[in-house]
């Protein structure tokens, strides 16, 4: 016994030491700069945002680490359990979520403000790659092969468009579709969907919220309510403009210490970061994100098993997905959809998931070299 419990211990260890520290340490860099960010957006003060973000950022460091050691067959086997989780959570914010801004999208833990659309993501992320694990490359060929992931897919997405939160609805369509793409299944059969989404425009307009419709035609012609549903992007736009080439310098932003820039502890963080460390700051944070994004595709492309190299570009793609929208938006290449930007803006459940996400990014690379059959053996 006491023979057997040593050897364990050796294998845990050699794990520990096959952690991607590289990564991890960038994963640190990029958060500290969303640390040092929200103590500019409390003017100078840890409280409220700081600090409460470097508490659930230490706690999802411990969870990322502690995901990444777990047996990379163990999060096969149990995928499935974890996504009917994760839509039980989205079931019960039907009945007990909490309502904010005419959105009901979160429950009220009283330490945590829990938003399971957020859970969602990683987790369909992880059902869809369980899934097409087993398949070979004939099957995915078939339609009625992929019935059952367009399902697991539809599910959340029923669920959070509800709430309503058309944003992150849209998002999970997105990262699933990626899912189909790196699956193998056919462009053609993209071009299809897609065309039929181009057709079902004018139907899917009639069933828009008249504040989802306000965002698109905001989104169009940003000039036609400056002080009302255009007053953030333009903001945000002047904002950027201010920052210059090495910008106002930290804590001197005068958008958003004047109050200027709304939401700027979340969806617009990056545009208070531009205008106090202008276009080289803002093009440093893109250069770690690209960084992180090239580790995530040199693990996913060393990976021995199909399930280990599905899950790591899912991972990759919704990182990637995280920052590219949410910059896009304070821009003004896409419409406001309130996602935030990863490791940076103010939220624990949105941190929670990147580093649950960046877990099974390291544990895909620790147990890149492990033998996956398609029920989570090694057969």
């Amino acid at each position: 016994m006491i023979g057997e419990r040593n050897s364990s211990d050796l294998r845990l260890s050699q794990k520990f030491w096959q952690i991607n520290w590289t990564l991890v340490i960038l994963i640190v860099v990029v958060a500290s700069i969303g640390f040092a960010m929200l103590y500019s957006a409390a003017n100078g003060n840890l409280s409220p945002w700081a600090s409460k973000q470097m508490a659930v950022f230490g706690v999802g460091l411990v969870m990322m680490l502690t995901i990444a050691l777990i047996d990379i067959r163990v999060w096969l086997r149990y995928a499935y359990v974890i996504y009917v989780l994760c839509v039980g959570l989205l079931v019960c914010v039907e009945f007990f979520g909490v309502e904010r801004n005419f959105a009901q999208r979160w429950i009220d833990l009283k330490f945590l403000q829990l938003q399971p659309s957020e859970f969602m993501k990683v987790a369909l992320v992880l059902v869809l790659a369980r899934y097409f694990h087993r398949l070979n490359i004939e099957d995915i060929g078939r339609p009625h092969f992929l019935v059952i992931p367009l399902i697991l897919v539809a599910i959340p997405v029923f669920f959070v468009h509800r709430q309503p939160d058309l944003g992150t609805a849209l998002f999970l369509v997105i990262c699933g579709g990626a899912m189909f793409f790196l699956a193998g299944v056919r462009i053609w059969k993209f071009v299809v969907v897609l065309s039929a989404a181009v057709i079902a425009v004018p139907v899917a307009w009639s069933f828009l919220l008249d504040y989802q419709k306000s965002r698109i035609l905001t989104f169009l012609t940003p000039d036609r309510d400056p002080l009302g549903e255009g007053y953030h992007i333009l903001q945000s736009k002047i904002a950027l403009g201010s920052g210059g080439l090495f910008g106002r310098g930290f804590l001197q932003g005068t958008q958003s210490h004047l109050n200027f820039l709304p939401e700027r502890q979340t969806d617009f963080i990056f545009t208070m970061l531009a205008e106090e460390f202008g276009l080289v700051g803002g093009l440093g944070l893109l250069s770690l994100y690209t960084l992180l994004i090239l580790y995530g595709l040199s693990i996913a492309l060393r990976c021995q098993s199909q399930f280990g190299r599905l899950l790591a570009m899912g991972v990759v793609v919704l990182f990637f997905l995280y920052a590219f929208i949410n910059i896009a938006m304070v821009m003004g290449l896409v419409p406001v959809v309130g996602l935030p930007l990863p490791l940076i803006s103010f939220g624990g459940t949105a941190m929670i998931t990147v580093l649950a996400g960046f877990g099974f990014l390291i544990c895909v690379s620790i147990h890149r070299d492990v033998r996956v059959g398609r029920h989570g053996d090694g057969s």
